[in-house]
């Protein structure tokens, strides 16, 4: 089974297509406020507002929304080539490039503001 992880966007072109960017494949099925793309040894489900299931409200009545800090993280060489190819292509860059103890990170946003961590290990 591949690990799979799932994403509030509000927009299911521009993310697919913002995932199709880092690598990721369209995989279907696509329905009304869904989408499923796989790459990177992940599978990726998103959601609209209001679609499927997971796009319901929460028993205290809260809506589902995009944004906030938990993110997944991709491994790639260069942080700072893929930060630079990135921010040319018009994505939007939450963080620049943070030296940490395992490496280097940069963080990004999808579309609908989603974060996504670009990390390169020491």
């Amino acid at each position: 089974m591949i690990p799979g992880f799932r994403y509030i966007v509000d927009d299911i072109p521009a993310a697919v297509a913002f995932y199709r960017e880092l690598g990721f494949e369209d995989v279907g099925p696509r329905a009304g406020g869904f989408a499923m793309l796989e790459g990177r040894g992940l599978r990726l489900m998103l959601n609209c507002p209001g679609a499927g299931g997971a796009g319901q409200a929460a028993d205290d009545g809260k809506v589902p929304s995009p944004g906030g800090w938990g993110r997944i993280q991709l491994e790639v060489p260069d942080v700072d080539q893929e930060l630079r190819r990135l921010s040319e292509a018009g994505v939007r860059v939450r963080t620049s490039r943070i030296d940490g103890r395992g490496g280097a990170q940069a963080v990004i946003e999808d579309p609908a503001g989603n974060p996504v961590e670009l990390f390169a290990p020491a």
